[in-house]
């Protein structure tokens, strides 16, 4: 069983090294950050990715999806007085979110040229779908924004 974790683990971290290294290059194309800096947020990145992604597969911790296992790691190191966590938020604030979104979208095109047979079985149906998902999803983070703002008194 181990063996087997660790077999996808390694895949995992490579995928994470590669995407990582494109990513390092298009945040210095996007935001030209300090280079060493940059690397070691993008590094610091993929580190909690990678411990994410282990805990994901531990047998007991299985029955939550990988990206709630990601996100947790990331939440709780970048809690102010989690050791560790102002040396994680010095390196990765040179690092820019947006351009991480880049080969993550790349990633995604060919994930989806991959299933391309099942990409044409839902033909126009996928259509409105992702029309209604990217309106949700909108009109939800708008609602939430608004929120925060009379929250804390901007609007």
């Amino acid at each position: 069983m181990f063996m087997q974790i660790f077999e996808k683990m390694k895949d995992m971290v490579f995928i994470l090294l590669v995407t990582g290294f494109f990513s390092w290059i298009a945040n210095i194309i996007n935001i030209n950050p300090p280079l060493a800096s940059s690397a070691v947020g993008v590094f610091v990145l993929v580190v909690l990715a990678s411990i994410g992604i282990f805990l994901s597969m531990v047998p007991v911790l299985n029955k939550l999806p990988m990206v709630f296992w990601v996100s947790i790691v990331a939440v709780v190191v970048s809690v102010p007085g989690f050791p560790g966590g102002a040396f994680v938020m010095e390196h990765t604030n040179n690092v820019s979110f947006l351009a991480l979104t880049t080969p993550l979208l790349a990633y995604a095109g060919l994930s989806i040229g991959k299933d391309m047979e099942a990409f044409k079985r839902l033909s126009w149906r996928i259509v409105p779908v992702a029309l209604a998902v990217a309106a949700g999803s909108f009109i939800c983070a708008t609602i939430l924004a608004e929120f925060m703002l009379h929250l804390e008194g901007v609007f």
